[in-house]
């Protein structure tokens, strides 16, 4: 049996678009398909909820019980890049203030929900258990340590730990002479 959705399955979840060898999980979770464009050779695993305009580039792997809440504001994530599992990534998020209700069921009128794109990298990696709040974008080759908390940019081929989140030293780029190969 297959758990990955065949060719045909694939084309009736009304993705915006998608490339060769897009393999998705029939246990994930689509909400807002026709906002999603995905690339070729992307793998998305068991138990991952993906809402909103999200964008994926080729060479993109998702691992289980992973979400991410794009809304309108969009996630994108480059090429070669990856989430282990468990991790959350919100391009938006509810005011968690007191100013305002927070909760999608209240009326739209008593709710102030916020967001900022999120940009992840060429050759990112991002370990399990992360998460990464509105805005926290990270930098090409970077690679976030398990169980960080994300809430800012992080820059370029970086190695990025933390609760918050920090650079704490470079990352090799011998990876991108196998890229040529």
């Amino acid at each position: 049996m297959n758990s990955f959705y065949s060719p045909d399955e694939l084309a009736a979840l009304g993705l915006k678009s998608y490339g060769q060898n897009v393999l998705i999980s029939k246990k994930a979770s689509l909400y807002s398909p026709e906002e999603m464009e995905f690339g070729s050779n992307v793998r998305i695993d068991d138990f991952c909820v993906l809402s909103g305009k999200i964008k994926l580039g080729d060479y993109i792997h998702i691992s289980t019980h992973n979400t991410l809440i794009a809304g309108c504001y969009g996630i994108e994530m480059e090429d070669f890049s990856g989430i282990s599992s468990r991790c959350s990534i919100y391009a938006e998020s509810d005011d968690y203030s007191g100013n305002a209700m927070s909760n999608p069921m209240c009326p739209e009128q008593y709710r102030a929900p916020y967001g900022e794109r999120i940009l992840i990298g060429r050759y990112v990696v991002i370990g399990a258990g992360c998460v990464i709040l509105p805005g926290a974008s990270i930098g090409e080759g970077a690679a976030i340590g398990a169980m960080s908390l994300v809430t800012k940019k992080m820059p370029p081929w970086s190695i990025c730990i933390g609760i918050p989140c920090k650079a704490i030293k470079p990352r090799a780029r011998k990876l991108l002479q196998f890229e040529v190969k």
